[in-house]
């Protein structure tokens, strides 16, 4: 039996909604803790948010791949690879937006396509989608198995061999290093290291996995026996998370290096959460408060991208001596709340305009979809 879930619609709104308030908050000197990135080994809220956004990837793949198997193998090779192309494509002109720059005296010039980053967010979701998408057609739920316990050892094992777990000894840093040159990588750890690099992406294929087998159990299950269902799901993420703290011990949770135990403790969080959602809406009928996520759920990647070109526009404008993006947040949110509350505030508003966007589209039955 086939049953679509609102908990699963809910679970990719509350990712997106989360992802602009960790993203853009007014002062990152002035952020509450879970609301950053661990400095390095460990993990916060904000460390779930890419994790989540690539498990919901995999729970809508469950419910699109099967739609696809009648086209035959060239078709869905074709469909498969075109939207991930697209999506990588956002992605790559996302950072090279909005193509010219500005210096301090006033100058224009275009922006450089050999000092433009490659790795990114949405590079990532494209490869990763690709990846477990292909898996799944070919190779079906066995294989898949067998691919992600062969990813995750196997990426544990390259790191083991050909470096160490810290900034400047790692595998995957090196590997972007030959690849793909100094130039295209991401400079905010100090150094040039991307935390969507190459290597990485392969054990982040498995979250996509992982979002796909828990969709494609849910589309499955008979309504009659859901609250069973949600039993096996939080023991399967009880046993995720314990096998990640375990594997800690000797593979740290590290988001930056995207390494196993840290898949496998993002895979045990969102089968909990799921597994708590879907108790909350799909079981208790408790939905008056749904609707605000399922609005950013039906245009997750257009609003996602939205906000990240508005936020590089307001980074763009100059204003004084500072861009709009400062400006906004020093002449509305500070001097009347303490530091971290003004910064929240700001990020909590800028999601809300976001929203606002959604809801728009939303009431006008605008839907794009790549």
């Amino acid at each position: 039996m086939s049953q679509r879930y609102l908990a699963l619609d809910v679970l990719r709104g509350l990712t997106v909604a989360l992802m602009i308030v960790v993203n853009t908050p007014g002062d990152w000197g002035s952020v509450y803790a879970p609301f950053l990135h661990a400095e390095w080994h460990g993990f916060t809220l904000t460390d779930l948010v890419f994790p989540s956004f690539l498990f919901v990837v995999g729970n809508a793949l469950a419910f699109a791949l099967g739609k696809y198997e009648n086209l035959g193998h060239g078709a869905v090779l074709a469909k498969l690879c075109k939207r991930s192309a697209l999506i990588f494509l956002l992605g790559f002109l996302l950072y090279w937006f909005p193509f010219f720059k500005i210096d301090d005296a006033g100058q224009f010039a275009w922006s450089s396509l050999s000092h433009t980053r490659i790795p990114g967010v949405l590079q990532r979701i494209a490869v990763c989608y690709l990846a477990a998408a292909l898996i799944l057609h070919y190779w079906k739920t066995r294989g898949a198995l067998l691919f992600s316990a062969c990813a995750l050892l196997g990426y544990w094992a390259i790191l083991a061999c050909f470096g160490d777990y810290s900034l400047h000894g790692n595998a995957p840093a090196k590997l972007d290093l030959i690849l793909l040159g100094d130039s295209h990588l991401y400079h905010g750890e100090g150094i040039a290291f991307d935390p969507e690099g190459i290597l990485g992406t392969l054990p982040a294929i498995v979250n996509v996995i992982a979002g796909y087998l828990a969709g494609s159990f849910l589309r499955q299950a008979a309504p009659a026996r859901l609250r069973a269902s949600l039993v096996q799901l939080a023991v399967a993420g009880v046993i995720c998370v314990a096998v990640a703290l375990c594997w800690n011990e000797v593979f740290p949770i590290n988001k930056k290096l995207w390494t196993s135990s840290y898949v496998m403790l993002g895979i045990g969080l969102d089968l909990l959460l799921l597994a708590l959602l879907m108790f909350i809406i799909d079981v208790r009928q408790m939905t008056g408060w749904t609707y605000f996520f399922e609005v950013f759920g039906k245009n997750t990647l257009f609003i996602y991208l939205v906000s990240e070109v508005l936020v590089i526009i307001a980074f763009t404008v100059r204003i004084g001596d500072g861009n709009l993006y400062q400006w906004l947040y020093r002449h509305g949110f500070t001097g009347w709340a303490p530091a971290q509350v003004g910064s929240l505030l700001f990020a909590v508003s800028f999601m809300l305009l976001c929203w606002l966007i959604a809801y728009g589209m939303d009431k006008r039955k605008i839907y794009i979809k790549v």
